[in-house]
Order: structure tokens, then sequence, then C-alpha cells
């Protein structure tokens, strides 16, 4: 399958890396390599210090119109000659890195596209990008862990619907549906995601987002217990901390706060959120 020279862009804009789906004459259809190419970015960005958060975006007028079938079979080939193959190719996934993904989704999220999409932090739609888990109408199933990711973006009901119908819906009903944080013009969406993006990077202390983060996704497995010890422990590593102490002072002050902490300094070596490393597979 050939494949454009730069599929996959990757760009920093101050504290914030950009990951662009590069194809848009094939409305960011995704190619074998792709997968290879955002897994790298993301790795890239989470060891990187200076990256504070990330947005993923597409190229033109989609976000990603899904797998490139553009072959016989396309991307649905039998994977016997691949013994390693995961429905879910893009490794790490967003949702195993220590910093957000913000999904600036300027246009149709389909298939792959869509459960991409799903593992980010913040969605923002364009609101007349059209979307959907359309895998059972192409003879497999839905992809990237998407039988758990949509049951917690929009629980069992919805999920059902959206798995199990395989329809395409409007960004509208994405925001109505719970799907997406915020609903937009297309042309306003890239912006709006780097707005957030940035707020981020300048108003939240690294560490604390970090663990808020794995926080969020661990309670995503409606463990109450876990999600206390996790908290807990969260506590007690950020408490008196140089951060927690900035913090504070600088509301006080009402001042911009000087951030001090740094991920690959600070990051737990042990303790339950050493054990939760962002790399180890779901």
């Amino acid at each position: 399958m050939e494949v454009d020279p730069t599929p996959v862009l990757v760009s920093r804009d101050g504290g914030v890396g950009v990951i662009t789906l590069n194809r848009p004459e094939k409305l960011n259809a995704m190619a074998r390599e792709m997968y290879r190419m955002i897994g790298a970015a993301y790795a890239e960005f989470d060891a990187d210090d200076g990256v504070r958060a990330i947005v993923l975006t597409g190229a033109g007028r989609a976000f990603c119109a899904g797998a490139d079938l553009s072959t016989r079979g396309g991307a649905f080939r039998a994977p016997r000659d691949r013994p390693r193959f995961r429905s879910s190719p893009a490794r790490p996934l967003a949702f195993q890195l220590r910093k957000p993904v913000i999904a600036a989704i300027n246009g149709h999220a389909i298939g792959v596209g869509l459960t991409m999409a799903l593992h980010c932090d913040l969605r923002i739609i364009a609101a007349e990008a059209k979307w959907g888990a359309v895998q059972v109408r192409r003879g497999v199933v839905s992809d990237a862990i998407s039988h758990w990711t949509l049951v917690q973006a929009l629980g069992t009901a919805k999920a059902a619907e959206v798995l199990l119908l395989g329809r395409l819906y409007l960004g509208t009903d994405a925001q109505a549906m719970g799907l997406t944080n915020e609903c937009l013009p297309a042309s306003a969406v890239l912006a709006r995601a780097m707005e957030i993006a940035h707020e981020i990077a300048g108003e939240t202390s690294p560490l604390s987002m970090a663990f808020s983060k794995r926080i969020l996704w661990a309670a995503a497995n409606g463990d109450a217990r876990l999600v206390d010890d996790l908290e807990s422990e969260a506590h007690r590593v950020l408490m008196g901390a140089p951060d927690a102490l900035e913090g504070g002072q600088a509301a006080y002050e009402k001042r911009p706060p000087h951030w001090q902490s740094v991920l690959s300094r600070d990051w737990p070596t042990d303790g339950p959120f050493a054990d939760e490393s962002p790399f180890v597979d779901p």
C-alpha cells in the first residue's frame, strides 16, 4: 500500500505537542505505518518535559475517515502474518500517557477515526462532522477497545446503539449524547483545542495533572476502592511538595503559579502509580 511521504506530522507550539494526520486527499484514512508514527509521537511527547498537553487532529476537511480500504480487503485482510496483531495498533494509547490528549475532530471521524478519538481525554468536534463505529457494516467489529471506551462515554444503551447499528451521526449528535466536550464550526475546532491545551500547559501542575489523569482512567473500571487508594497515594506524594505550596501561595497572591515539578524526575518509581506504567497494555 502506498503511503504518503509524511502521513503524520509532528510539531510543537510552546508547551503543546501537535499530531496531525496528513493524508487530506484520502480524508486521512489510516495506513498501517501511520499507527507506528502516532505511537512514536505519543511516546516522544510523554517523555518530553517541555510538552504539557497534546492535540491530535487531521489535515484538510476530515479528522480520519477510517481504515484505508483502497486495496481489495484493505485493512481487513487476515492478520495471520502478524502474530502480535492487536486491534489497537497505535501504542501507547492516548489514555496511557501522563499528559492530557485533546482530539480536535475537525471533520469526519469514522471507524478507527472515532475509536482513536475515544482514547483522548477531551474531544472538540465540528458540528458538521460525520462520525460512527461502522465496522459491523464492513464485516468486522469496532476496534481499539471501543466496546469499553464507548460505554464509559455514553453508557451501555447508547454505546450499543452506536456499535451494533453502525450508523453515522453528526457532531451535534455527539454533543447531545455527551460524547464530546464542545461542538463548534469546523473552522474553530483546532483553535479551540489549542486554546485549551495552552491553558493546561500554563495553568496546571505537571505532576498533579499526570496523577489526576491516571486516576480518572482508573475510575472508568468502576472500582471505588482503587480510586480511593490512588487519590490517597497522590495526596501523599503531592501535599507539602513544591507545587502544592506554590499553587496555594499563587492563588492567595492572585498571580500565575511557577511550577517546579518535572515528570521525568518526580514521577514515582514505586507504589501504585509506578505499577501503572503509561506503556503497559490495558
